[in-house]
């Protein structure tokens, strides 16, 4: 009888598992930083996009941030609470619903520089290991899209 591989089940097999515990301690890594400015991580990549866009689709949003509606959506509530963004129908098409930012959330992005900045010595890699690590996780992150 032939022994089997077990070799696909060992977790150092999984390129699943280094990305999954990376992200957690980076986003770790970001929660001091976020918490000055009253955010979670999620909502603070759904406002960099809303910075840059000014205004932008619920579905292109979650497009750009690969986050479905479910989860989305709580988060546009908050920042709406918040009074960082405002939710409406688009007046070409009800079906639509666009987010803009306020006043209160541009505001806010001046604070934010101070993120990135805080940031940057997070990951100790060169800045070509960086560029290479970026450009291999859109690709593996592209080749994964289901759309």
């Amino acid at each position: 009888m032939a022994e089997k591989d077990y070799t696909s089940l060992l977790l150092r097999s999984q390129i699943c598992f280094p990305l999954y515990a990376c992200s957690r301690e980076i986003i770790k890594q970001y929660r001091p930083h976020l918490e000055a400015l009253g955010l979670t991580y999620t909502q603070y990549i759904t406002m960099m996009v809303v910075w840059e866009m000014q205004e932008i689709s619920v579905k292109a949003l979650g497009q750009q941030l690969h986050l479905d509606s479910g989860t989305l959506t709580p988060v546009l509530k908050a920042l709406e609470a918040k009074g960082l963004l405002t939710r409406r129908r688009s007046p070409e098409d009800e079906r639509v619903l666009l987010v803009s930012v306020t006043e209160e959330g541009m505001a806010l992005r001046e604070q934010a520089l101070s993120v990135p900045r805080a940031m940057a010595g997070c990951a100790r890699l060169t800045e070509d290991e960086a560029a290479t690590l970026y450009q291999l996780l859109y690709k593996l992150l592209d080749s994964t899209d289901m759309e």
